[in-house]
């Protein structure tokens, strides 16, 4: 158990030092609009820097990618809080944080906002199949990752909802951890393949049964 314990502790070391080689940059363009103040006084950057460094590494494990060779080459992620609509969107390596989503958040919206990075940080690190993954397909990755985190708000679905399997966002997610489960590692290995593009096939790739009837199974399952 020591010896578990201690090599996690280095795994954690190296890929900290690793993030070190990557740039988190945040800042607030709205500070003079009620949300922005907000996120000064509730979040503030140098924790919403920490977020974006914590949130990578997060992600590099989550997707067993120790060796930066395996990741997308980014070499600085950027986080700007904007009066913009909608809650947060990501473009490449830039995160935007709606002022006017923190403003109007009723909540802890200190964990609300972290949780919304790590769906918003994983944007940045996943693969999307060279734009052939379904959009549904990498929202559900993203709320998954920030479902493991253990920052999944108490309105999402329960395990078992949603009509189909790439509906995205938490229904998406809740299936992939049932994936999951079938398969430890499933969902690095889902983002692996989708390096190079995309098929629904690769559920069956991975798990011996398609997608369809795999949604099936879960659905049944939580009947």
């Amino acid at each position: 158990m020591k010896l578990h314990v201690a090599a996690a502790a280095s795994l954690l070391l190296a890929m900290a030092a690793t993030a070190g080689a990557v740039t988190f940059n945040a800042t607030n363009a709205a500070s003079n609009t009620t949300g922005g103040h907000r996120f000064d006084q509730a979040v503030g950057l140098a924790y919403a820097n920490q977020v974006l460094s914590s949130a990578s590494i997060f992600i590099w494990i989550t997707f067993n990618q120790t060796n930066p060779a395996d990741r997308k080459p980014v070499d600085a992620v950027t986080l700007v809080v904007a009066d913009v609509d909608g809650a947060a969107f990501t473009v490449d390596d830039a995160i935007t944080l709606s002022a006017q989503y923190v403003g109007n958040y009723s909540g802890d919206v200190k964990t609300e906002v972290t949780g919304v990075l790590y769906h918003e940080t994983t944007h940045v690190w996943q693969w999307d199949g060279q734009g052939q993954a379904n959009g549904g397909l990498i929202e559900g990755i993203a709320d998954y990752v920030r479902l493991k985190a253990g920052y999944a708000p108490g309105h999402w679905v329960k395990p078992g909802q949603g009509d189909r399997w790439d509906q995205g966002y938490d229904v998406t997610a809740r299936f992939l951890d049932y994936c999951d489960s079938l398969k430890p590692g499933f969902v690095a290995l889902l983002n692996a393949k989708m390096k190079g593009g995309y098929t629904d096939d690769f559920f069956a790739q991975i798990l011996g049964k398609n997608v369809q009837q795999l949604w099936q199974e879960y659905k049944a399952k939580y009947a």
